[in-house]
C-alpha cells in the first residue's frame, strides 16, 4: 500500500514539473514573437505608413493623390505628409467640378432655413395657434400633448399651402432642373407665388394697416406704398405674421366663449349650494368635454381653420 502511494506521489510530481515546463517554454516563444511583431519600426517605414494613410483617405474622398509626396534628404518620421491642395481642389476653369458641391451647400442652407421659413411664410401660425388655445380652453391639462397638435398643425399646413408649393414647383424648380431659367429667376418666381398667397391672406384679413406700419419704418415716415409690388419681401413677410397672430387670437376668443360660459355657470352653482372648496374646474372639466363632443367640436374648428385660408 505505501509503495502505491510513493508512486502515485511521484507521478504527480513528475505531472506538475512537465506542465511547468512546457509553460515557460510556451511562454518564451510567445514573448519572442510578440517582441518581433511589436518592435518599433523605422522612420521610413512611419513615413511609408503615414503616406499610405493620407493616400487612402484622399482617394476615399475622391482626390487626386499626386501632390502626396515625400520631400527627400528630410527626415519625416515625426511629420504628417499633406496632400497638395491646388491639385485636388477643382479650379475656377472647371465649373462643372463645383456643381456638386453648390448643390450640396444650398440644400444644407434650405434646410437650416426650412423651419423658419415654414413658420413665417404659411399658415402654420395661425393653426398652432388656435389649436393651442383651444387645448386652454378645454383645461384637459395637456391634453392632447404637443406631439398631436404639431402634428395635427402641420398636416393642416400641408393640406392648405398645396396648391401654392405645386405652383413653385411647376413655375420654378421645374424650369430651372430642365436649365431653362437660372436660379436667380427660379427664386424670382417661387417669391412671387408665395408672395401671392401672404398678400390674399393680408388683404382678407383687413390688415393692411400693419403693411404700411412696416413701409413706412423701412422708407420714411411719409412713404406709401402704391401697389403691392412696392412692398418688398423683407416688408411683407412681418405683415403677414402680425395679420395671421392677429385672426388666430381673434378665432382663439371665439373659441373660449363656451368654455368660459360653461365655467362661470358651474362656478355659480357651487357657491350658491356652498361648495366653495370644490374647485370649479374639476366639475366644469366633464361637462365642456360632453359639449365639446357632442358639437364635434375638432371638425368645426378644424373646418373653420380651412375655410379662413379661402
Amino acid at each position: 500500500m505505501g509503495i502505491f502511494l510513493q508512486s502515485t506521489m511521484r507521478c504527480r510530481w513528475m505531472a506538475v514539473i512537465g506542465l511547468l515546463a512546457i509553460t515557460l517554454v510556451w511562454a518564451g516563444e510567445v514573448r519572442g514573437a510578440a517582441g518581433e511583431a511589436l518592435g518599433p519600426p523605422s522612420p521610413t517605414m512611419q513615413q511609408q505608413q503615414r503616406l499610405d494613410q493620407v493616400r487612402e483617405v484622399a482617394a476615399r474622398l475622391g482626390m487626386s493623390t499626386e501632390g502626396i509626396t515625400a520631400t527627400p534628404g528630410v527626415d519625416h518620421s515625426h511629420d504628417l505628409a499633406l496632400p497638395d491642395m491646388q491639385k485636388m481642389v477643382p479650379t475656377s476653369n472647371e465649373p462643372q467640378k463645383l456643381t456638386s458641391s453648390l448643390q450640396i451647400l444650398i440644400l444644407l442652407s434650405v434646410l437650416t432655413l426650412a423651419p423658419s421659413i415654414l413658420l413665417m411664410t404659411t399658415c402654420f401660425t395661425r393653426v398652432v395657434i388656435v389649436m393651442s388655445l383651444l387645448r386652454q380652453a378645454i383645461g384637459a391639462n395637456g391634453l392632447p400633448p404637443n406631439q398631436v397638435l404639431i402634428g395635427l398643425s402641420l398636416f393642416v399646413t400641408f393640406l392648405v399651402m398645396g396648391p401654392t408649393w405645386s405652383r413653385i414647383h411647376a413655375e420654378a424648380i421645374v424650369p430651372y432642373q430642365a436649365n431653362k431659367i437660372s436660379q436667380l429667376d427660379a427664386f424670382t418666381a417661387g417669391t412671387e407665388v408665395l408672395r401671392e398667397f401672404m398678400i390674399k391672406q393680408i388683404t382678407a384679413a383687413h390688415n393692411e394697416d400693419d403693411v404700411d406700419m412696416f413701409y413706412r419704418y423701412a422708407n420714411g415716415q411719409k412713404a406709401t406704398p402704391s401697389t403691392w409690388s412696392d412692398v418688398g419681401t423683407m416688408t411683407l413677410i412681418p405683415s403677414f405674421i402680425l395679420s395671421e397672430l392677429k385672426v388666430a387670437f381673434l378665432m382663439g376668443f371665439n373659441i373660449y366663449l363656451p368654455f368660459l360660459i360653461i365655467d362661470m355657470v358651474i362656478s355659480s352653482v357651487l357657491i350658491s349650494v356652498g361648495m366653495q372648496l370644490l374647485p370649479p374646474a374639476m366639475v366644469s372639466l366633464p361637462f365642456k368635454l360632453l359639449l365639446f363632443v357632442l358639437v364635434d367640436g375638432w371638425h368645426v374648428v378644424t373646418q373653420t381653420l380651412l375655410m379662413s385660408f379661402k
